[in-house]
């Protein structure tokens, strides 16, 4: 067999639990959906299954980007590999409190984690979360008599930073930034004042990815972001999108 050096080689949507830290201090259970991969070299012939599930089974019980780093290094220094790189998808659930009633729900987001490591050099982590807003046009409100077209909308936020950054502050950040937080459960006292908040907060995607932006171009410990605004558009078959990057703002 020809020893050539192949670019990835891993495993890919293991499901296995494991347990996120709150910013409460708590622990919170989840099941996590993992890809790993190394760049191998051409003369290794063992399996490298054992040494990726390993890895994640010694460190399932407290998963998190600060361990990243060491977890990396273990898979690439056991592989004899140029690098490695994990990406872990997982749902997670915060309680919320309705803003009129303050009845208690849980609210799922989507979050990922993604590191790379090579040659011992840390090489980027990477915090994602995706959370549903509402928006609601600006336009539809200025040319009705009453009402304006509202929506659902998804943000997708991806962060590097230089300190640890939790899960709860950047999601807190992206609900701010729209016309209204979504809610898991509302009686009607709350919908009545979440209608209201969105009508009197009118925003494009447009409006909502700038200010996403603003607010991280503001946090003292983010170094990189992407965001991405899609809009579910109630009154057109269509989403309408918007999306920045920090690399391009001048």
């Amino acid at each position: 067999m020809i020893p050539l050096s192949i670019q990835a080689v891993g495993i890919k949507d293991i499901q296995l639990p494991v347990r996120i830290r709150e910013k409460n201090g708590g622990l919170q259970n989840t099941v996590a959906t993992v890809s790993m991969q190394a760049c191998m070299p051409g003369s290794y012939r063992e399996s490298c299954v054992t040494v990726f599930t390993q890895a994640l089974n010694k460190y399932m019980d407290e998963m998190s980007v600060t361990i990243f780093s060491t977890l990396l290094e273990e898979v690439r220094g056991a592989l004899k590999a140029e690098s490695a790189s994990i990406v872990m998808s997982f749902p997670y659930f915060i309680e919320k409190k309705a803003p009129v009633t303050g009845t208690r729900s849980l609210m799922e987001y989507n979050c990922t984690f993604t590191g790379s490591i090579a040659g011992g050099r840390d090489e980027g982590f990477i915090l994602s979360v995706l959370v549903p807003v509402t928006t609601l046009c600006p336009c539809s409100k200025e040319i009705s008599a009453a009402g304006a077209h509202n929506q659902r909308a998804e943000v997708s936020l991806n962060v590097k930073f230089r300190k640890f950054i939790w899960v709860e502050e950047l999601i807190d950040m992206v609900e701010q930034s729209a016309s209204c937080p979504v809610y898991a459960l509302l009686k009607r006292p709350d919908e009545k004042y979440v209608t209201e908040q969105a009508y009197n907060n009118p925003m494009f995607v447009e409006d909502v990815v700038r200010k996403v932006a603003v607010t991280c171009l503001a946090h003292p410990d983010i170094t990189w972001f992407s965001a991405g605004v899609e809009s579910f558009e109630s009154i057109h078959k269509h989403s309408a999108y918007a999306y920045v990057d920090s690399e391009d703002i001048r």
